[in-house]
């Protein structure tokens, strides 16, 4: 299984592949490590990394990542969120920058009903990226999958030699919208359980001078 970067990227949401643009992945394995999590949609113990066997990707699994509106939901769980913080160790004379994020997950929403998944990411000590949003509209009940994708003149690259934690925000949010709330649950998911829906962050990497 597969499943964020540097001052206001310019983000679309269409989906680009990394292999577009020459980007030599490091031989040597590449170890991340979870610094801390936190957030309402994601208590420690619920978000679990792991890296491709390629040295392309990353991924992120969340367990608990859910907001909902309706019947059983209370006010505040319309809006949760999501900061993942992460040690990422880059073998000497590599550095690296995200070229795109695919984000998936799960929305049951009932006619009328809406819902938004946004993120953005960066490298500690520097800006986050403008955040990338995503809305939904009911009636919906499907898998979804949504891309933001970086210009490749536009990649934030980790200063070669530096460390520095990679922290990516998520948030997932619910609305009921014209729908009936006394009657009627929507909800919009980024979790699983089984390890099946992953949040995936594709690396461009480059030599260090």
């Amino acid at each position: 299984m597969f499943a964020a970067v540097g001052v206001a990227l310019s983000l679309v949401a269409q989906p680009v592949h990394t292999n577009q643009w020459p980007s030599n992945p490091p031989p040597d394995k590449i170890i991340i490590d979870v610094a801390t999590v936190n957030g309402s949609g994601c208590r420690p113990g619920t978000a679990a990394v792991a890296v491709s066997d390629d040295n392309t990707a990353f991924t992120v699994t969340y367990s608990e990542f859910l907001a909902q509106v309706g019947v059983g939901a209370k006010p505040t769980d319309a809006r949760k969120n999501c900061q993942v913080s992460l040690k990422v160790h880059v073998p000497q004379g590599f550095t690296y920058a995200i070229a795109s994020a695919d984000y998936r997950g799960f929305a049951q929403l009932e006619s009328g009903a809406t819902a938004l998944e946004r993120a953005n990411y960066y490298f500690q000590g520097m800006s986050p990226t403008a955040y990338v949003e995503h809305p939904f509209s009911g009636p919906l009940s499907d898998d979804w999958q949504k891309t933001d994708t970086t210009d490749v003149a536009a990649l934030v690259y980790l200063p070669c030699g530096e460390l520095r934690n990679f922290n990516i925000n998520a948030e997932l949010r619910a609305a009921v919208g014209t729908s009936d709330p006394k009657k009627t649950t929507s909800y919009i998911t980024m979790d699983s359980l089984d390890g099946s829906i992953t949040t995936t962050y594709h690396f461009h990497w480059k030599t260090c001078p």
